[in-house]
């Protein structure tokens, strides 16, 4: 690669992060803190609840934390490799709530969530680049054996997380049925 490429795929990096970060960063600050039109804790845990996340209020701050934490970190470029899998994983969750109402964001779907998941992938897989705090500390938190070992945790974890909602919400959709005998 020559020096020009280098610098552009760097500065690119160096974009992407920003941006994926920054939004993600604000929308674990709207549940976290309730700053920017947010909700806080407290009406985020009602709505986590509502939608099947239980405990609410410990589902909004796990959420919260994953999006800002890893947001801001993903900004950084530092734990680019942590910060990418906590992100993923806020963001399967979002798309499970979002998925029954269709792919594009304007109906209520999953399109939104979706895309910062995957482009916080995208940046734990190819790493934060040249111009971040991993690059700038020689990458003691950024080592090619954390990805996958973030990734796999963050998909267990997500994979319980999501399975135990989908309990919740087809137990909470099924009528209550009448006893067959009286007693």
């Amino acid at each position: 690669m020559t020096a020009t490429a280098t610098n552009r795929r760097d500065l690119g990096l160096l974009l992407l992060r920003l941006g994926t970060g920054g939004v993600l960063a604000a929308h674990g600050a709207q549940k976290l803190f309730g700053w920017f039109g947010g909700h806080g804790l407290e009406g985020t845990g009602q709505f986590m609840e509502s939608v099947g996340y239980a405990p609410g209020k410990a589902s909004a701050t796990m959420a919260g934390l994953a999006e800002a934490g890893g947001g801001t970190l993903l900004a950084l470029g530092l734990a680019t490799p942590a910060a990418g899998a906590a992100a993923v994983g806020a963001m399967a969750g979002a798309s499970a709530v979002h998925m029954p109402n269709g792919f594009f964001a304007a109906e209520g779907g999953y399109e939104h969530a979706a895309s910062l998941g995957l482009a916080a992938a995208g940046l734990a897989i190819t790493g934060p680049g040249r111009y971040s705090l991993d690059h700038a500390l020689g990458h003691v938190v950024d080592r090619g054996w954390m990805v996958p070992a973030a990734m796999g945790v963050t998909a267990a974890a997500t994979a319980v997380v999501i399975g135990m909602r989908a309990r919740r919400v087809h137990h909470k959709e099924e009528p209550e049925q009448e006893p067959l005998f009286e007693d």
